[in-house]
């Protein structure tokens, strides 16, 4: 790909995204909070320009209450999971600054939790608990940070707290970057697409956008009910093997 391509990508995001953030932002004004989020085309879209073709195996929650829990592999998970089902995301409070893929998530009505204080997880807990009332499908990176893309980080228990508490369904969801121009990605290709560590947002974006086009495994496994497992510790670990196994399986190209 070409610095032409990037820019003709940023042109049609510009194009396409202002107008449906616009309105999105206005009925949200208008009608509330309740009235955040993005339709699944707009989501779908965003991922065509982009330049991810996404695949998806298993069924989705079609409406909540319900936990989406995956691994964590770049700002890319946002478009691509919204481009399964209507859902809102519980991320990091710097996640809302993002350019763009930011105001996505705010708009969607997304939780932003501050995970630098040991205790300011307990409101956005509340407030997820309200969400699980209100039936929302909402989602959570468990691994607490993004990684490489090869392999799955410890799980934090805790991201479980509300769903055991409300008895909700939890959804073990696998992202796997797997094609690059139609080409098994390797160990070295896949820092253009996983954004991990030190890395600058912005930099990266642009390099997304001059590369392509990339092929995104979005695995959505039966759903677990947290009244089966002796804690959310157990639930954890097994939601954090689960995912583990088969994005090994995919890597390896025996799913």
């Amino acid at each position: 790909m070409t610095r032409a391509m990037a820019v003709l990508r940023i042109a049609a995001l510009l194009l396409v995204g202002l107008p449906v953030i616009g309105f999105t932002a206005l009925r949200r004004f208008v009608a509330g909070k309740r009235a955040a989020g993005f339709p699944v085309w707009f989501a779908r879209l965003v991922c065509r320009i982009i330049g991810v073709r996404l695949v998806i195996e298993g069924r989705a929650p079609a409406r909540g209450p319900a936990l989406i829990a995956a691994n964590h592999l770049s700002w890319l998970d946002i478009p691509v999971l919204a481009a399964a089902t209507p859902l809102a995301f519980v991320g990091k409070r710097d996640v809302a600054d993002w350019p763009l893929f930011g105001v996505m998530a705010r708009l969607h009505g997304s939780v932003f939790v501050n995970r630098e204080r040991r205790h300011s997880t307990g409101p956005s807990h509340d407030e997820l608990q309200e969400r699980f009332m209100t039936g929302d499908v909402m989602v959570l990176f468990p691994e607490g940070t993004s990684s490489d893309g090869t392999g799955v980080l410890p799980f934090k228990s805790s991201f479980f707290a509300a769903a055991e508490r409300q008895g909700v369904s939890v959804y073990p969801v696998t992202i796997a970057h797997v094609k690059l121009e139609g080409l098994p990605l390797g160990p070295r290709q896949r820092p253009l697409f996983a954004w991990y560590g030190d890395m600058a947002m912005v930099p990266h974006l642009w390099g997304v956008l001059q590369s392509g086009p990339l092929s995104v495994r979005l695995r959505f496994h039966d759903p677990l009910h947290p009244a089966d497992f002796s804690s959310r510790k157990v639930l954890s670990q097994h939601v954090e093997e689960l995912i583990r196994e088969d994005l090994a399986l995919v890597l390896a190209g025996r799913r």
